[in-house]
């Protein structure tokens, strides 16, 4: 028998996080959690600490600290600052690191485990819509394997193994079209954040479902393939797929195409990429094709949702020019969920903040970090 992987999860209480926790209990005989690290819901990250016999515990609210000590008891080490969080993710006995954190924050971390020579199953595609080239550099350099967990991009990597990328002429990814696929555009600017956290297939956090509103989770995907398969942006390619059944496709020189199905569930991705090359029987539901009718698809409406448009302009325009897309999108829509900014208002505050912040290379971290500290100002001063 393989010996037992020893993973982190980041993010282990949120959406992602928690279908990952399912997926760890169905194989405890190949995998192994020794660490999680959550933002601030102490409880749940104790009851999965204790569930998962972890080591490690990380909170990023420190006034929860002490509550999570008390909780998890002395034999569980536990952590609220960076430094905590770097030292899990980089002991000695991890294989592994899950990254499922929302947003920038597992950047750092996810950089240090690389260096650390840690593989990396990533569910935070932001990570490399900021910072690809450094990061990906940094994959390479280390000599260890990024795996996607993102349904589409894992659709992809699937698609793709032990394919010479020579032979790939274009990458189609599929977005379900969200809750506003078909709404006039007369009508976007009266959308409610109560309105846009209504995804019709998918079951997410609320910033990857407002993004998937707007697509911008589609042109953070976008962006995020040119880095995970090396492929410039125009070979990139979006399709509206309502049923969310067929996650991706790849098509071949030849004219030939594959796609990878499956039900609207991230357990399967998240699995993948744990235990990757090998499959296993957790009994995950199963399509039935008959059952499922019609797959269909349609272009998607780039006047009315301008974040595909603005996710190549990002990639044509390079350096850090996908920092500030990244963000400014956040930015807007957490502004967006305190009511201080339309639905309409989050394409136009990312655009307009893509245009005022100067262009740097994205050659280091320092360059990125101010980056993405002047491209948030900006935002936050449009907003205003």
């Amino acid at each position: 028998m393989p010996k037992q992987k020893k993973i982190v999860i980041l993010g282990s209480t949120g959406s992602i996080g928690e279908s990952a926790f399912w997926v760890v209990q169905q194989l405890k005989e190949q995998i192994k959690v020794v660490g999680l690290a959550a933002g601030t819901r102490w409880e749940r990250l104790a009851e999965q600490s204790r569930a998962l016999g972890v080591g490690h515990a990380a909170i990023a609210a420190p006034e929860h600290l002490n509550s999570l000590r008390n909780a998890v008891g002395p034999e569980v080490t536990v952590s609220a600052d960076p430094a905590g969080l770097i030292d899990m993710v980089t002991a000695p006995d991890v294989d592994m690191v899950l990254c499922a954190i929302t947003g920038t924050g597992g950047f750092e971390p996810v950089l240090a485990a690389i260096r650390a020579g840690k593989d990396i199953a990533l569910a935070s595609k932001e990570i490399l819509v900021m910072a690809g080239d450094l990061v990906m550099s940094e994959v390479k350099k280390h000599g260890v394997r990024m795996i996607p967990v993102d349904s589409e991009h894992s659709a992809i990597f699937q698609c793709l193994e032990g394919r010479d990328m020579g032979t790939v002429r274009k990458l189609t990814l599929t977005a379900s079209g969200g809750p506003f696929r078909n709404t006039p555009a007369s009508q976007l600017a009266a959308i409610t954040p109560e309105q846009a956290l209504a995804h019709p297939t998918w079951n997410m956090g609320p910033k990857i479902t407002i993004d998937s509103a707007t697509l911008f989770n589609k042109a953070l995907e976008v962006i995020e393939a040119r880095w995970l398969f090396g492929v410039v942006g125009d070979q990139i390619d979006v399709v509206v797929h309502p049923q969310s059944i067929i996650h991706s496709m790849v098509e071949f020189i030849d004219g030939g195409m594959l796609a990878q199905l499956g039900l609207p569930d991230m357990k399967l991705p998240i699995q993948y990429a744990l235990l990757f090359p090998e499959r296993v029987d957790t009994g995950l539901p199963r399509c039935d094709l008959p059952s499922l009718g019609a797959l269909t698809f349609e272009q998607p409406r780039h006047d009315v949702f301008p974040a595909l448009r603005l996710a190549h302009d990002a990639l044509a325009a390079g350096g850090t020019m996908p920092t500030a897309l990244n963000a400014a999108n956040e930015v807007a829509v957490d502004a967006f969920r305190r009511g201080h900014l339309s639905f309409t208002g989050i394409s136009t505050v990312v655009e307009a903040t893509m245009s005022a912040c100067p262009l740097l290379s994205q050659n280091s971290l320092a360059e990125i970090k101010e980056a993405d500290t002047v491209s948030r100002k900006k935002a936050r001063e449009l907003i205003a």
